[in-house]
């Protein structure tokens, strides 16, 4: 089967590893973003995608718009694929592309569709507090998301994951589970189920404010947000801006899945809970492990966090290193 793989993160990688080992499949080329300068150097960095295509010497199409790009299309028209695949490519497709390979546009879709529709399906399934996700393959169309559904593979989600964990746990089921699809499709062993769109919801891209941890909010909303828009929430220590990269809930209905550092601190949360506190307010300091503080409902543990210019750390090390004190109080911090 011959493909012209669309993809740009490190997400759809494993896809284009498993295609490019496969002796079924033939890789034509590679439509994947254009370099993006990045850095304090402001050097042109590839798309992991690109970095693969280029290491197996395929040719790479990076067009601004590829829709747009007469050039493009018209290479696309002669390459004579049987197949598109698309992972986490970026752009939006035209009918006139989707029409061109035999077999149409597949692609891989990192939640359980009709749900989480859009460009940050893991972020926000994450936010929302889903147990569980998955990947679906699916014939594209020109909606977003919205074409027939092929296969679909799920897993669990820990309490602690967070969008780099399930990226790359997605990653993985995602580049088995399109192999899978590509072999029955040929072999006519699908067929394709349309979506119900009643049952839809929607992943839009993530927005600055997104990132901005307001400590009225509950403790499980904080972890979820944290974890889901990772690593970049943000709140304001001693007027600067501090991210926190890794918490943990803290209370009986999330001690069975908490590490045992954690569960150690099982007796002293009662008497915690009791406490008036402000939310945003460090309530404790659990020695070797970080701050404890109050939110709008429940305690919140701060497991890594990061100052501002410099590496993540450990919340025990955070502790240390800025001599945090109980009664001192992290607040809004305006991105």
């Amino acid at each position: 089967m011959k493909i012209v793989f669309f993809g740009t993160p490190q997400f759809a990688v494993p896809t284009l590893e498993k295609l490019l080992n496969h002796p079924e499949f033939q890789v034509l080329g590679v439509v994947t973003q254009p370099d993006k300068r990045r850095g304090r150097g402001n050097e042109l960095i590839p798309s992991p995608v690109k970095t693969i295509a280029t290491a197996n010497n395929l040719p790479v199409w990076q067009p601004q718009r590829v829709k747009k790009d007469t050039q493009t299309l018209t290479q696309l028209q002669e390459i004579g694929a049987d197949v598109f695949v698309v992972v986490a490519y970026g752009q939006i497709l035209s009918q006139a592309i989707l029409d061109m390979p035999k077999l149409g546009c597949v692609n891989v879709h990192g939640s359980i569709l009709p749900k989480y529709r859009g460009a940050a399906p893991i972020q926000w399934c994450l936010y929302h507090g889903e147990k569980e996700t998955g990947i679906t393959t699916m014939l594209m169309d020109a909606g977003m998301d919205t074409g027939a559904m092929l296969l679909k593979a799920t897993t669990p989600i820990g309490l602690l994951d967070n969008a780099q964990d399930l990226a790359e746990k997605l990653a993985t089921i995602g580049a088995d589970l399109l192999i899978e699809t590509l072999l029955k499709l040929e072999a006519g062993e699908i067929e394709p189920i349309p979506q119900d769109n009643s049952e839809a919801t929607y992943a839009p891209l993530i927005q600055k404010e997104d990132y901005q941890l307001d400590w009225s909010n509950s403790a499980i909303q904080l972890h979820n947000q944290i974890r889901g828009f990772y690593p970049n929430c943000t709140t304001g220590f001693r007027n600067q801006p501090l991210k926190i990269t890794a918490t943990a809930p803290l209370g009986s209905a999330y001690w069975p899945e908490l590490p045992l550092e954690v569960q150690d601190l099982y007796h002293k949360i009662p008497d915690l809970s009791t406490t008036s506190s402000s939310p945003g307010e460090v309530v404790s300091i659990a020695k070797g492990v970080g701050a404890i503080v109050q939110t709008g409902e429940g305690l919140l543990l701060l497991r890594e966090v990061q100052l501002a210019g410099k590496r993540p750390q450990s919340g025990w090390d955070f502790v240390n290193g800025t001599r945090l004190t109980v009664g001192e109080v992290l607040e809004s911090y305006q991105l």
